[in-house]
């Protein structure tokens, strides 16, 4: 496993490689790894935060169950600058909104599998990164979603 620790507006975030693939974005550290694709994972971050980067385009394979990735991928879909509720994402899945908000919160690699875009029906629902739902807030923001809940 190689690992990065870049800043951000959100805090020091940590990305994660293993097999040439991002396995994990967490908050803080201090990594200083280096590869290629931690280096487009830096660049595509930075455009991101600076509002020029819409989708990431990073090879990811982050540990998680069958129906987690359902969900990851109903993530995936939600484009930049929208939300979805829990329970629209729980219906198109034919599962419970509990069941998508235990799989967003499970999300190794927020961020780049984008859960702050799924939302409750009357507010934001959690976020299981640093700050919680002040940095689910922030991220909503930069991205220009759900402006009568921010």
């Amino acid at each position: 496993m190689i690992a990065r620790s870049v800043a951000s507006p959100v805090g020091s975030l940590t990305l994660h490689e293993e097999a040439g693939r991002i396995t994990r974005l967490s908050w803080g550290g201090a990594e200083a790894g280096r590869s290629p694709l931690l280096d487009a994972a830096e660049r595509q971050l930075e455009a991101y935060f600076a509002g020029e980067l819409r989708r990431f385009a990073l090879p990811m394979a982050p540990p998680a169950s069958a129906f987690q990735h359902l969900v990851f991928e109903a993530m995936l879909s939600i484009p930049y600058g929208e939300t979805r509720s829990y329970g629209a994402v729980a219906a198109a899945l034919d599962a419970s909104a509990q069941a998508v908000g235990r799989a967003c919160g499970a999300n190794p690699v927020p961020i780049l599998i984008p859960c702050h875009r799924i939302v409750g029906a009357t507010g934001l629902g959690g976020y299981s990164g640093r700050g919680g739902v002040e940095t689910k807030r922030a991220l909503l923001r930069l991205e220009g979603a759900a402006g009568l809940l921010i």
